[in-house]
């Protein structure tokens, strides 16, 4: 499917299945490059320990909402997608207003519920693409404000490998 993929290598000397499917999951998972939100900004929000006004989540969850955002990113620059909230109900990623470089992969996951029609909250979201792990620490110099995200830019986010007993000839 578009979201998987499965591959059978065989067969191959004894030892040699165990090394192979350990180096490709280990660059599968660390080394393809991403994208990933680097930071977001919520109008009237300066830390991630704050409440949001007439929103059910508070900062800390709604930054682990967006952590689970799956992003293809076509710049090499920081983008940044917005969202203006005035009214009551669940906000998704497909509600996310993204330039025509970025393109949300999830447009389902869910980010924050307004439990009034008196909201009025702006977020933007950085996007930035690399490779493997960035935690937030990294991203010191952000203007006041912007709350940095630890981000996880490899567009692979499970890699597994199996390794079974064949027989070649006299060999197994």
């Amino acid at each position: 499917s578009q979201n998987y993929g499965h591959f059978v290598i065989s067969p191959l000397e004894s030892g040699y299945g165990i090394t192979l499917g350990n180096a490709l999951r280990r660059v599968l998972l660390s080394s393809l490059p991403g994208a990933a939100v680097t930071s977001i900004r919520l109008s009237g929000i300066h830390h991630e320990f704050s409440a949001i006004p007439h929103v059910r989540e508070d900062t800390t969850q709604l930054i682990l909402n967006v952590k689970q955002l799956r992003l293809k990113s076509h710049s090499e620059d920081p983008v940044r997608l917005h969202v203006e909230i005035t009214n009551e109900g669940p906000v998704t990623a497909g509600d996310l207003i993204a330039p025509p470089e970025v393109e949300v992969v999830n447009p389902d996951q869910y980010l924050l519920t307004a439990d009034s029609n008196d909201v009025d909250l702006d977020f933007e979201l950085v996007v930035s693409t690399g490779r493997g792990y960035s935690p937030a620490e990294e991203r010191t110099r952000l203007p006041l404000g912007e709350i940095p995200v630890d981000a996880i830019y490899s567009p692979v986010k499970k890699a597994a490998y199996r390794v079974e007993r064949t027989r070649i000839g006299q060999q197994t």
